[in-house]
């Protein structure tokens, strides 16, 4: 059976890597952040660590087998559908992630579980720069142009769109009385993106632009 300060320096141990991991989120203020995943962490390593002490003989892993399940309820709640994507799908990621290392920890393995959070942190860190690099070059943005319905009105904005070397698929358009709304899905650098956007912006027959 485990010492009880083994089980104090696992408790300790899981709040500093939760936190760190936590404090992350907590900067980039996403929904699950400081509080939530130090919990979850904390959490993770008492499950598994009362496992093996509550545990039957050779089936000490029942406990901790059900992290994986509960903690699937948990990432789901952080999922969103909005406008314009998919949002908290790295959030979910990172509450399953800190789970496992809580696991870790409870089972004994702190050294690994620390290299791990370290690893991790570099990667968020390291990869959001590389992500902002990405977008530059390549971003997708939704646009919603409201403008007074004329034949081919809406295919002058796509030659603008095209003019301006972005790619574009036409989602949806509306008309209400005179007004026609248009609504495209485009990718391109972010230079394209404002050199679109500024020609739209002054365009004076232009009623509604959001992007």
């Amino acid at each position: 059976m485990q010492m009880p300060e083994d089980i104090i320096w696992k408790i300790i141990l899981s709040i500093i890597i939760g936190g760190l991991i936590g404090a992350e989120r907590e900067y980039r203020s996403k929904s699950a952040g400081f509080r939530t995943l130090t919990l979850i962490c904390l959490g993770a390593t008492l499950f598994t660590a009362f496992s093996q002490l509550i545990g039957a003989p050779g089936n000490m892993d029942r406990i901790a087998s059900n992290i994986v399940t509960g903690i699937g309820f948990v990432g789901a709640g952080v999922i969103f559908k909005s406008d314009f994507g998919v949002s908290g799908i790295t959030t979910a990621a990172m509450i399953w992630t800190t789970a496992a290392l809580g696991m870790g920890i409870g089972a004994g393995y702190e050294l690994v579980s620390s290299i791990a959070c370290g690893i991790i942190l570099i990667m968020l860190f390291l990869f959001s720069r590389f992500e902002r690099g990405i977008d530059k070059i390549n971003q997708s943005r939704n646009y919603r142009i409201v403008c007074e319905f004329q034949n081919e009105t809406l295919q002058g904005y796509e030659s603008c769109l095209k003019k301006h070397s972005l790619t574009f698929k036409r989602d949806r358009e509306t008309k209400a009385g005179n007004l026609i709304t248009g609504e495209w899905m485009a990718r391109g650098s972010e230079k394209n993106h404002l050199k679109f956007v500024n020609e739209i912006l002054s365009d004076p027959t232009v009623k509604e632009f959001s992007y």
